[in-house]
């Protein structure tokens, strides 16, 4: 399972985990050591996550980013299901579909009748993108991260083919000599997209 962020200082890990534990560890080490150059990044997206350490540790977190919140969460009002046909309680909605005689004419001989058919469709169609999008996600996320921390490192433009390719043996045979955390971290987020799986921290 991924960690919802992760920091670096150089080559060096240094922390895992919420954006609380990561402020406090990045916070503790730069109290130690001012020139320390540390980058924090979302485990799922890598993007970069900027925070000012200015001040005490209290005044680090209560300038913390806020997670976003779901569009469900933030609504006034509860959205009005319209009435009219369909089966409202299921979530089912009669809404109007445009389609060529040819396209009816198809929809009419499926077995369920032409609703059933067109949910199936789309259904189908909604599991073949969420897959494709989901391999296209992870290859983002390995690819911000590597040009981030990896862009000077030997084999770094081999390994974004491979990466992109797919071909997982000889994008890991690419980046075994890489330091060891920026090694490990890589291919973590490159295994989600061989596997053609995301998952969130």
């Amino acid at each position: 399972m991924t960690a919802a962020y992760v920091a670096f200082e150089g080559e060096r890990r240094i922390a895992a985990g919420d954006l609380g534990e990561i402020a406090r560890a990045a916070k503790a080490l730069l109290d130690k050591r001012k020139d320390a150059a540390i980058l924090i990044f979302d485990g799922n997206t890598s993007g970069v996550i900027d925070i000012d350490f200015r001040g005490s540790i209290d005044e680090v977190l209560t300038r913390l980013p806020k997670p976003d919140v779901p569009a469900t969460e933030t609504a006034a009002e509860p959205v009005a299901i319209p009435r009219g046909p369909g089966r409202p309680k299921l979530g089912v909605v009669a809404r109007e579909v445009t389609l060529l005689p040819r396209h009816w004419d198809w929809l009419a001989q499926q077995k369920g009748g032409a609703s059933v058919a067109i949910r199936r469709l789309v259904d189908e169609a909604r599991r073949v993108s969420e897959d494709k999008d989901r391999i296209r996600h992870a290859q983002e996320a390995a690819y911000r991260f590597m040009s981030a921390m990896a862009g000077n490192r030997p084999h770094f433009e081999e390994a974004i083919r491979a990466l992109f390719a797919p071909d997982r043996a000889r994008f890991e045979k690419l980046i075994a000599e890489w330091p060891a955390d920026i090694r490990d971290h890589t291919a973590e987020l490159a295994g989600r997209a061989f596997r053609g799986e995301v998952t969130t921290g």
